[in-house]
């Protein structure tokens, strides 16, 4: 059959949804693709962890017994992440 003797789609009723899908694929691989290329060549995720883990540990380090109290609940309620070492902060 031709196209031009497909039957038209019915007209939607007024205030009917209509479905309406939109493939992002591409511009996802190129978004992800901008973002690689603007970290550069030199970017290291190893070492950008192991530096969010300094900073983690030096920010919580030094506290109080009662800084490591509430510490400690904001870990048990999971605000704060359970760490390695039994989810203390740093001494």
């Amino acid at each position: 059959m031709a196209p031009h003797d497909q039957s038209p789609a019915p007209e939607p009723r007024p205030g009917a949804l209509v479905g309406f899908d939109v493939d992002l694929t591409a511009q996802e691989i190129q978004r992800r693709a901008q973002v690689l290329a603007a970290l550069g060549p030199d970017w290291d995720p190893v070492e950008v962890l192991r530096g969010e883990e300094e900073a983690y540990d030096l920010l919580y380090s030094g506290l109080d017994a009662d800084q490591q109290r509430i510490h400690n609940d904001l870990v048990a309620a999971g605000v704060l992440p359970r760490r390695p070492g039994g989810g203390r902060a740093a001494a």
